[in-house]
């Protein structure tokens, strides 16, 4: 019924790119002795795809597919379950660990303000939910409403290198950072040493991810600051192209973030215009971490802090 162009209008997906997704997950969506027994994989993938690009059950209905409501349903939860799978996000969102991937997000990032060894850019923006019914106050964030706070980290073309979607809104971005696999990676030289996350104050300051000065003291720090920021705002637009708020339990929600990830790649490795715009909600998500006191630094923590100063001395200090 649909070209190319009205496909990506109302499924953000190609022709290619619909028929990709449903070869890859085909076999975990059979047809079953449920309501979508009668519905193709190729339905279901187009309805669960509508229902990701709008928020809202009721369009993919609307959009005369045939299906009742509660089928809708049915086809959406078993379709998700299918686009989380490991293979299935794996395919599409992976951290670099080749020398020559490593070196080409460098350089673009290099490209936009002269920061130097930056692979990725970290944060944790909330996905705003209803009030979930069980562990409720877990999920209350800082500014004071029910979220999901997801760890996304991005390349200078708005690739999504690793997300993490699981915690509650309570939970502090340096802790979900602790915790995860990413870090391991860093830790155990997976990712080379010389290879950089730039992450906001929120974050602990390490020798692999490293944060800004809250009070810079020298014209290096400043100059440190500013190349920081100004690569930084990769994570600002990025975040803006997949945020919106999720009416859903918070598992379905992660799956829901998990999913999107996975297709918001593979719209970028096939050149699909994928809108890019500023959005206050998000900025100041990004910017909650300003004017806050850096995390308390133990341990080897304080060695991040030096190889910060150390970073500085040796690329942003013009004196002789």
């Amino acid at each position: 019924m649909y070209d190319d162009a009205e496909l990506i209008k109302r499924y953000r997906l190609d022709r290619e790119g619909i028929l990709l997704v449903t070869g890859m997950v085909r076999d975990k969506i059979p047809p079953a002795t449920n309501r979508s027994n009668s519905v193709s994989a190729e339905m279901k993938v187009l309805t669960t795809l509508r229902y990701l690009a709008t928020g809202k059950m009721q369009l993919c209905n609307g959009d005369d597919l045939g299906l009742s409501q509660q089928t809708i349903s049915e086809v959406i939860g078993e379709t998700l379950d299918a686009l989380v799978t490991d293979t299935f996000i794996s395919r599409f969102v992976k951290f670099p660990t080749r020398q020559a991937e490593i070196q080409e997000k460098q350089a673009e990032f290099m490209a936009i303000s002269g920061f130097p060894g930056v692979v990725g850019v970290i944060e944790g923006p909330h996905v705003r939910l209803i009030s979930p019914k069980e562990y409720e106050a877990e999920y209350v964030n800082r500014k004071n409403y029910h979220s999901i706070n997801i760890q996304i980290v991005f390349d200078a073309k708005y690739m999504i290198l690793d997300v993490v979607a699981k915690w509650p809104g309570a939970t502090h971005d340096a802790r979900i950072f602790s915790e995860s696999g990413l870090k391991i990676r860093f830790e155990r030289g997976i990712v080379p040493a010389g290879c950089y996350l730039l992450g906001d104050s929120g974050y602990l300051c390490q020798r692999f991810l490293l944060t800004p000065y809250l009070q810079p003291q020298t014209a290096a720090q400043e100059a440190y600051n500013r190349a920081h920021k100004q690569t930084r705002c990769v994570v600002e637009r990025g975040i803006n192209v997949l945020h919106q708020e999720i009416r859903v339990n918070p598992k379905k929600t992660c799956k829901i973030i998990m999913a999107c990830a996975a297709l918001h790649n593979l719209c970028k490795e096939r050149n699909l215009d994928i809108p890019v715009q500023d959005g206050p909600v998000v900025e100041e998500e990004i910017q909650h971490a300003i004017g806050h006191d850096e995390p308390m630094q133990p341990g080897r923590a304080r060695d991040g802090l030096r190889f910060r100063d150390y970073i500085v001395n040796i690329h942003f200090n013009q004196e002789d």
